[in-house]
């Protein structure tokens, strides 16, 4: 994808939705002895996701797997759109969309599987991380540099804020 047409496609984003595993984390599944899911989520990306709710876009999570871990984080970066156990992400997606009253060019969705793409398909703009399938990256608009739960949805946050022209915005508040 030309760099200046996904600039061009984030710069409308208003809704940016995210998948969980393989992308909110490194896509590995820990399971202890007694059943118990353990995720690892990245402090960068959470910030990148904090800093985009305060420019204005909101944002979502819907993801294929139930996971009390998952709503625990939402609950922690203030992201009320959780939705778990999606066998049918587009239908969700399209729902939340129409809910904001947006069109599907006003919307982003990050993923980085086959499960993914239709929501990747169809939304304005489409991220993924470099771990994903062929299929899947081609079909995005952004692929990040950084892997899955290693900073990767901080990046996409941070493109999207350079495109609309809140980065600069976003990053002063932290300096003295």
């Amino acid at each position: 994808m030309d760099p200046k047409e996904a600039a061009a496609r984030a710069r409308a984003v208003k809704l940016l939705g995210f998948d969980v595993d393989g992308v909110l984390t490194d896509g590995t599944l820990y399971l202890t002895d007694g059943g118990e899911e353990i995720k690892g989520f990245n402090t960068l990306d959470g910030l990148g996701m904090k800093l985009l709710q305060d420019a204005g876009v909101e944002l979502a999570i819907i993801t294929g797997r139930e996971s009390r871990l998952v709503a625990l984080r939402a609950q922690n970066l203030g992201i009320r759109r959780l939705h778990q156990g999606v066998e049918n992400k587009l239908e969700v997606f399209d729902a939340l969309r129409r809910e904001l009253g947006l069109e599907f060019a006003e919307c982003g969705y990050m993923g980085d599987d086959l499960p993914d793409l239709p929501v990747l398909s169809r939304c304005g703009f489409a991220a993924t991380v470099p771990q994903a399938p062929e299929a899947v990256r081609t079909r995005a608009h952004y692929v990040s540099t950084r892997p899955a739960g290693q900073g990767a949805v901080r990046e996409v946050c941070e493109f999207i804020l350079q495109a609309q022209g809140r980065l600069d915005a976003a990053i002063a508040r932290f300096l003295v």
